[in-house]
């Protein structure tokens, strides 16, 4: 039991209004559903809020048609200027999940100070320290406190190598040997999985090397009830500042709950900086602003399992709703068991983003096409060394297979340098489309590139353009119960046969937002036992469909009508899991008939076109 004669007060960054978000829902929460919530805490004298970056930097317009910035300006002025807002950046990565240059980094830097935020907790999956001390000038540049991270995990397989409490204080030693600006200092377990011995001995030897005025900050997730345990480990080693949340964002894949940490350490002379008497009031008004959202048990229930996938909440939170949405849920447990493989043959690099998306992706792709039979783009550079140096050397068969499937060579070189320079590309995607070119909007497209995505698909244009894609997780809506019609009924209002597809605008704060919305009549829908509509095609052609179940967006068309392909062509190809998927022609033949068009969101019971 931990205990202290003279009194220290822990300090906390609370977290409900990011990581509680991104590991609930994968940030796809909109912010009028929780701003209120925000205003409540600030007036509690909560003064530390992580409030951006990670997904909820990208989903407010992936997903909502919500401007990021503006999100981030309106909880800025929600808070009052002296409280710290916080952020989190993905080293060689920033907001994204691929390698950004360091003048996108620097843009990037740049925006978020400007809008409202004051704190930039920096990670590196690869605890990569080259890369932590150049993507740190950015930061540091920028004004913003700088707080460091070392990234933390259990193995799910035995090394005495890499993951050590030795392995992490050599990481801090060589950051603090540096000469870098540092102002803090955080022990980030993104998936929950490291041991309290662990934690315990890493905050234990740090503490000995920073400097005295320096704070060392926790965080952790619950995802495997070790969460507090693991918070009072490092705080008996020395740590000076974790992260709490509130129901109903808290436990499970997020943070404790600040009242549990607060009972935790009764009397031990240890005490929290937030007062747990005034949780009651800000879960309430959650609960209720929140009634509408599905939370999903996979998120919300504590996982034993995750200390043998070593996965942080905010990636099972979007990828459970990416799996349900897809309809491929039942394949999870199969992902799961597949991951302690691809740790191992990767090379160990820390299970947080965007490492353990690259994780995810390959072992849901061994699942789905056999192992290693498709390499995932991003693990796949990650092993060839595009994102830094792997803490343990990956698997060389693992290696050759992706640099022949990639046709890429092995890196050794910069991440920096290597990544592509995108800010003229954004830049002339705005021109060409008549759109503002400014600082703000070139990062937003900038933000949302990736290797081989079409720019119309690019979200930042569409936002921009006023046909942002919308996807928020709520509860489905109960079916209207039969009304027997009244003797002196109005005339039957015709259904349309097929769908309808017309214009929203949204007018809010003084803007104004188009959204192009398409309503499929009930009749085409489907019914509850699961019966899927039928289609009509041509009675000599073949339609060719999705290979998901659920919902995914088709991103590319490769053929025309009137092209001849043969058996096994690719014809088109679909996003699922963030990840791109191809479709193949499923017999020789002409192209008849192409029905859907790209950025289009289908599902198995809609063919994509259909060969005669």
């Amino acid at each position: 039991m931990i205990f202290t004669k003279n009194p220290k007060e822990i300090r906390v960054m609370f977290t409900p209004f990011r990581d509680g978000l991104q590991s609930s829902f994968g940030g796809k929460v909109r912010l009028q559903d929780f701003l209120p919530a925000v205003k409540a805490s600030a007036e509690a004298g909560i003064r530390h809020f992580e409030f951006g970056g990670g997904a909820r930097y990208q989903a407010p317009y992936f997903y909502l048609g919500e401007d990021p910035f503006d999100d981030m300006k309106r909880i800025r002025e929600t808070v009052g200027p002296d409280a710290d807002l916080q952020i989190l950046t993905r080293s060689v990565s920033g907001v994204t999940l691929t390698t950004q240059s360091l003048e996108g980094l620097t843009l990037q830097a740049r925006m978020m100070k400007e809008n409202g935020t004051t704190w930039d907790r920096n990670f590196d999956y690869m605890n990569d320290v080259e890369n932590l001390i150049k993507t740190g000038k950015p930061i540091i540049d920028s004004g913003m406190h700088h707080q460091v991270c070392i990234a933390l995990m259990g193995l799910p397989f035995k090394s005495d190598k890499v993951h050590t409490p030795e392995f992490y204080i050599d990481i801090g030693k060589r950051l603090l040997d540096s000469g870098m600006k540092i102002d803090s200092i955080c022990l980030k377990d993104a998936s929950g999985t490291t041991d309290p011995n662990t934690v315990y001995r890493t905050a234990l030897g740090l503490k000995k090397i920073m400097p005295p005025e320096m704070i060392l900050w926790m965080h952790t997730h619950d995802t495997a009830s070790t969460a507090v345990a693991c918070y009072m480990a490092g705080i008996a080693g020395g740590v000076d500042g974790i992260d709490l949340s509130v129901r109903p964002l808290a436990s499970g894949t997020v943070q404790p709950d600040v009242r549990s940490m607060a009972h935790a350490l009764k009397d031990t002379g240890y005490s929290l900086e937030i007062d747990p008497k005034k949780m009651p009031a800000i879960e309430n008004l959650l609960t209720d602003l929140m009634k509408d959202y599905d939370f999903n048990p996979a998120t919300t229930t504590a996982d034993a399992r995750v200390l043998g996938f070593p996965m942080p909440g905010g990636a099972i939170g979007p990828n459970v709703h990416m799996m349900v949405k897809a309809g491929i849920i039942e394949r999870y447990g199969d992902v799961l068991s597949e991951f302690p493989i691809v740790v191992e043959a990767g090379g160990a690099w820390t299970s947080v983003t965007p490492g353990s998306q690259q994780y995810w992706l390959q072992a849901f792709n061994n699942v789905l096409y056999g192992r290693w039979k498709r390499i995932d783009a991003g693990y796949g550079k990650a092993v060839l060394g595009y994102f830094g140096k792997t803490p343990l050397p990956p698997d060389p068969n693992v290696v050759r297979i992706a640099s022949e499937q990639l046709n890429l060579p092995v890196f050794e070189g910069d991440p920096l340098e290597a990544a592509p320079k995108n800010i003229d590309t954004a830049r002339k995607a705005l021109a060409e489309r008549n759109l503002p070119v400014s600082d703000h909007n070139i990062f937003l497209v900038l933000a949302s590139m990736v290797p081989d995505k079409k720019m119309e698909l690019n979200e930042g244009i569409r936002l921009l353009s006023g046909t942002a894609k919308i996807d928020i997780p709520l509860k489905k809506a109960e079916p209207f119960p039969a009304v027997s019609p009244a003797p002196s009924a109005a005339p039957a209002i015709s259904t349309p046969s097929g769908p309808v597809t017309s214009k929203c605008v949204v007018v809010e704060n003084g803007k104004t937002r188009t959204f192009t919305v398409t309503l499929e009549p009930l009749s085409a829908m489907g019914t509850s036992s699961g019966e899927t509509r039928e289609v009509s095609v041509s009675s000599n052609g073949t339609p060719v469909y999705s290979t998901f179940a659920g919902f995914v967006e088709v991103v590319d068309i490769m053929v025309k009508v009137g092209e001849t392909v043969s058996k096994g062509h690719v014809i088109a190809a679909v996003e699922a899991m963030k990840a791109k998927h191809e479709i193949k022609a499923s017999r020789d033949g002409v192209i008849s008939a192409i029905h859907v068009k790209i950025g289009d969101e289908i599902d198995n019971s809609k063919p994509i076109l259909t060969i005669s």
